[in-house]
């Protein structure tokens, strides 16, 4: 299986865009970016749809032109999530992620994929033992973070981070699709073969992280949705329990609410991972089996 790694690069969740949205066009700077932006509207209510990179490099240039635009009409952010205190987030991920009992991690990984993995560990600077009590998930999305914020990837810098201070600057209020105790749980509720594919796959890619990651977010910043859903999404099909977990049953609940949201006035920004703006099975295409049509905003 090619990465659910990079489901969890970029949605933590982890992480489809319609044809004639596919041209890319060349940024004017290599620290410009102009990453993708839809709109649905009627008579009185306006949701605007932005797909992100969770986490970023320092000094990319994306909060401007249109997309800055959007946010500074809109009434309202909307995240995946709104993010949890710290200690909050910890226990949230020891309850769901932490298992006492049992075999350990290493015993559970086919044995001849254990080789690899402790290898991965020693590599990230962690003791062989150190995700031993984790569940497969936790330590897949664990693991799969260390080499991409050895490169200067932070969460500090992604656009959730940089959308919720500004939200709290102009005192727009943040909502959340889905709260920290379900995204979790959407991990904790892969089955066990799952899991573990979750895992190997993630050590498999790992040489690679820093070179998918950089075409990804070069992908994003230039506002091609169609290959980030080549790179993010078609690995999914590999493995369609995680593909309908952690992709297309949350696009049709969020394409769900957005359309009910319709129904009151008002002007909402909505950022999510750029995953789920991405294919056949995205929430502009959930949407168009409703009714509603997204448009992309040129600029």
């Amino acid at each position: 299986m090619k990465t659910i790694m990079k489901t969890a690069f970029t949605s933590l969740a982890l992480m489809l865009a319609l044809p004639a949205c596919a041209q890319s066009k060349p940024a004017p700077n290599p620290n410009d970016a102009d990453p993708a932006l839809w709109v649905v509207k009627d008579a009185d209510t306006t949701i605007y749809l932005f797909g992100t990179i969770h986490v970023l490099k320092p000094g990319l240039s994306w909060f401007d032109e249109a997309v800055k635009t959007a946010f500074d009409k809109s009434d309202q952010l909307v995240l995946e999530m709104v993010q949890p205190d710290p200690a909050t987030m910890q226990q949230i991920v020891m309850k769901n992620g932490i298992v006492t009992t049992g075999p350990t991690l290493t015993e559970q990984l086919p044995a001849d994929k254990r080789g690899a993995y402790l290898k991965a560990m020693t590599e990230a600077g962690l003791p062989a033992q150190a995700f031993d009590r984790m569940r497969p998930w936790l330590a897949a999305v664990t693991l799969s973070l260390a080499p991409i914020q050895k490169l200067g990837y932070d969460p500090k810098n992604g656009p959730e981070t940089v959308l919720a201070d500004a939200a709290k600057a102009a005192n727009k209020p943040v909502a959340g699709l889905e709260t920290a105790e379900q995204q979790i749980g959407f991990f904790n509720g892969l089955s066990q073969k799952a899991q573990i594919a979750f895992l190997t796959s993630t050590v498999d890619e790992m040489p690679k992280a820093g070179e998918e990651m950089a075409k990804m977010v070069d992908e994003w910043a230039h506002g091609d949705p169609d290959a980030l859903a080549r790179d993010m999404n078609d690995s999914l099909k590999d493995s369609p329990e995680v593909a309908r977990t952690l992709l297309t049953d949350r696009n049709a609940r969020w394409a769900s609410w957005i359309k009910q949201r319709m129904a009151r006035p008002g002007t909402i920004f909505i950022a999510v991972g750029a995953g789920h703006l991405a294919g056949e099975d995205s929430v502009q295409a959930q949407l168009a089996r409703q009714g509603i049509k997204a448009q992309r905003i040129a600029y």
